[in-house]
């Protein structure tokens, strides 16, 4: 394939296999990597960057493509059956996956995809297969990684499998260009995977800052709406109930809490909102089995999992969001609550340092002791003009994280990795 001197990409291959931009954050295995794929799709598409995401097709009724936003298709590959195959089981699906990928580019003329972007490992193999096939460069985005989740391990969790931590090897080795949401995790590229430095770029998520923003009335609306208490503590989880986010450290620090000041029974809310990931369940039982065994059953409140315009009056009627994650590659759900006006309380880990600002928009907490987390939430009983000034100094810290930021670094990622190829290409022409 011969490439022209002002050739400029104009249409991207995204892959993401294991979750669809269109299923509903906090259900199954979908995050905040749909949220990215979504929101990073729509801002390239209005950057004059069509996008199509190819994604495993999970039931037989979804049509071949779906039109997310102007310029952003989604493609419905068959691979596998369509339900109860869990992500473990991908990996034996990928060479369908491929072959459904290979044959939508069959149908268009030569040169029909510029890059090819893949999220998570599973869909890097694609991706590597894809651009080797198309001549085109691969940018890849690994979200998490199995050598940095099995260092930090919740301890009801399994370790991620040796398949997986050599996979994701490769996908570095083939890359043109890889994508980290922080220093940090460019870092953890580096040491872990011998990703070389200069095929690594930063690129912060971002947030919708049109959804999540303040609102008139603020959280005394946002409660009125939900039906909470207007003079409720109210410290939120929201995401995918499984141990690496951790939502039983808030469960057990609300028990120290009640232990330490029994009166505060009579005001504390903890809402928990998100499905259990990827089991199929339609609620979280051993959450449910822990706040009985402590006693807190009256005061824990499951919700499932809502929509992002649902969820932002969840953010805005919390007193406080609190992530006890093990890992987080970003955090997005933090840059969410705090785009609304609300404080978190986070664990010092992974790109949540760089989503939190200690002290200003939140509190960190090293390890994931309950204890320690019922001593930040106390703050807030202790001071309840706290929420107000730590939640203005959050969105305004907030504003920093626009997608259209992130988009436009992303695609100055994609040129960077073109222009290489192509001088690559020229090199190996003589």
């Amino acid at each position: 394939m011969r490439w022209s001197a002002g050739r400029r990409v104009r249409r991207v291959a995204m892959l993401s296999v294991h979750t669809s931009p269109l299923h509903q954050p906090g259900t199954g295995d979908a995050g905040g990597m749909n949220v990215y794929i979504v929101e990073l799709a729509r801002r390239l598409a209005e950057r004059d960057i069509e996008v199509e995401v190819f994604t495993r097709a999970t039931s037989g009724g979804a049509p071949p493509t779906v039109e997310l936003a102007p310029g952003v298709l989604v493609r419905h590959v068959d691979a596998g059956p369509y339900e109860g195959l869990a992500k473990e089981d991908l990996p034996a699906q990928l060479c369908a996956f491929t072959h459904g990928v290979m044959r939508a580019w069959a149908g268009h003329r030569p040169g029909y995809y510029d890059l090819v972007h893949s999220h998570y490992w599973l869909s890097g193999h694609v991706g590597w297969l894809a651009a080797e096939r198309w001549g085109v460069p691969l940018v890849h985005a690994m979200h998490t990684m199995a050598k940095v989740k099995n260092a930090a391990l919740a301890a009801e969790d399994n370790p991620e499998p040796a398949a997986r931590v050599i996979g994701e090897t490769q996908v570095v080795a083939a890359a043109d260009r890889l994508i980290a949401n922080t220093e940090e995790e460019a870092g953890e590229l580096v040491r872990h995977y011998e990703a070389a430095p200069d095929r690594v770029a930063v690129v912060h998520p971002g947030v919708n800052l049109d959804r999540f923003r303040p609102l008139p009335g603020g959280r005394a609306a946002a409660r009125q709406r939900l039906g909470l208490p207007q003079d409720a503590l109210v410290p939120l989880f929201a995401g995918r109930i499984q141990p690496l986010k951790a939502p039983d450290v808030l469960v057990r620090a609300a028990a120290a809490l009640l232990a330490e000041e029994p009166a505060l029974r009579e005001r504390l809310v903890v809402p928990i909102v998100g499905g259990p990931s990827g089991s199929g369940l339609t609620r979280p039982e051993a959450l449910y089995k822990l706040a009985a065994r402590l006693g807190v059953s009256d005061v824990v409140r499951f919700e499932p999992p809502v929509d992002q315009e649902r969820l932002a009056d969840w953010y805005r009627a919390a007193s406080v969001l609190v992530m006890p994650s093990y890992n987080e590659s970003f955090g997005l759900v933090a840059i969410e609550a705090q785009a609304c006006g609300t404080p978190v309380v986070a664990a010092r880990v992974g790109g949540l340092p760089v989503a939190v600002a200690d002290g200003r928009t939140g509190f960190l907490v090293s390890g994931h002791d309950p204890r320690d987390y019922a001593r930040a939430l106390r703050r807030f009983v202790d001071q309840p003009e706290l929420a107000d000034r730590l939640g203005e100094a959050a969105a305004q810290h907030a504003r920093g994280f626009g997608w259209d930021t992130a988009a436009a670094r992303t695609a100055d990622v994609y040129a960077a990795a073109q222009h290489e190829r192509r001088r690559h290409l020229r090199s190996a022409h003589g």
